[in-house]
């Protein structure tokens, strides 16, 4: 593996969440495998599960960590080609990442998008940046259209709780203070249509996420009836894409609470956490036994220590 910024980028999803599985059994069962390898780890944007459990995963795998929290730790980094850096940027990616190249075996990279231009967001230009200019292979730590390894998490997460060979999993819209991005909402409908599910997604009219990310999903806008019989409930805000990046709804009964899981298989909820408590989702199901948020951050130790490990053998 070269680099894994999509689900495009595995040939088969079950054998990577069986592997993250197994890796879990014994998480230092390979913890040679990285001995005086370096990973390269830069963060545009804050981070806490992203950050330490990459770091633990490479860890356990015997790699040397370095981290920089871009225009905190370093330069603020420049992306435009041709810029005349006379203002705030110090440092030009083209600069900047063959260095970090230089010194690392594998580079991840965190940014979030602007939500101002949704030609900007959606071309990647960071992630592409940093890809083509360290030539090391590459893993996002979420980029401005998707969050993979939270995404592996999950399916790892789903895989461990399932009770049925074919589980209704409903990713629901849920409310919000401010615009959100799109990626893990993006990157969980892009992951669990490649898998054995029945997928529908919630929303509100108007919050319709990138179509080349939900083909194959069934999209209803009634929450209540997209809850019926659903085994696992993902919760997430998102703003617009067709208006791009603004909040058309604050409706604050789509926020999911004990009463709408009645309609539900006894549902599992899973959120990528942070969490706004009583805003985003309630306090009722996330101190429940319904809630795998917990469990969802654990396994994003494994799902990014399967992915190191794939990369580590073929460097």
């Amino acid at each position: 593996m070269k680099q894994f910024t999509s689900v495009k980028d595995i040939d088969n999803v079950g054998d990577l969440v069986r592997e993250a599985l197994q890796i879990k059994q014994n998480p230092y069962a390979y913890e040679s495998l990285g001995k005086r390898r370096t990973l390269g780890l830069v963060f545009m944007n804050p981070s806490l599960r992203t950050r330490l459990s990459t770091q633990k995963a490479a860890q356990n795998l015997g790699m040397n960590v370095m981290t920089v929290n871009a225009d905190k730790d370093s330069w603020a980094l420049e992306f435009q080609d041709g810029a005349v850096m006379n203002t705030t940027t110090v440092e030009h990616i083209r600069d900047a990442a063959p260095v970090l190249g230089n010194y690392c075996d594998i580079i991840g990279v965190r940014c979030f998008p602007g939500l101002l231009s949704k030609e900007v967001d959606t071309s990647e230009h960071i992630m592409h940046q940093f890809i083509k200019w360290t030539k090391k292979p590459y893993i996002s730590l979420e980029s401005a259209t998707l969050h993979p390894l939270q995404s592996l998490a999950d399916a790892v997460t789903m895989v461990e709780h399932s009770r049925v060979k074919r589980p209704k999993v409903v990713l629901t819209w849920a409310p919000h203070i401010k615009s959100i991005p799109h990626a893990v909402a993006n990157s969980f409908a892009e992951w669990a249509v490649a898998q054995e599910v029945e997928f529908v997604i919630t929303h509100p009219e108007g919050y319709e996420l990138d179509p080349q990310f939900t083909q194959g999903a069934t999209i209803e806008y009634n929450q209540q009836k997209a809850l019926e019989g659903a085994d696992f409930v993902y919760v997430k805000n998102w703003s617009s894409f067709a208006d791009y990046g603004k909040l058309l709804c604050h409706d604050q009964n789509w926020m999911l609470t004990l009463r709408h899981m009645e309609a539900t298989n006894q549902a599992r909820v899973m959120h990528c956490l942070p969490v706004r408590r009583n805003v985003e989702l309630s306090d009722e199901i996330l101190d429940s036994p319904h809630s795998l948020v917990q469990a969802q951050a654990e396994n994003r130790v494994f799902a990014a220590q399967a992915v190191l490990k794939r990369m580590l053998e073929n460097l």
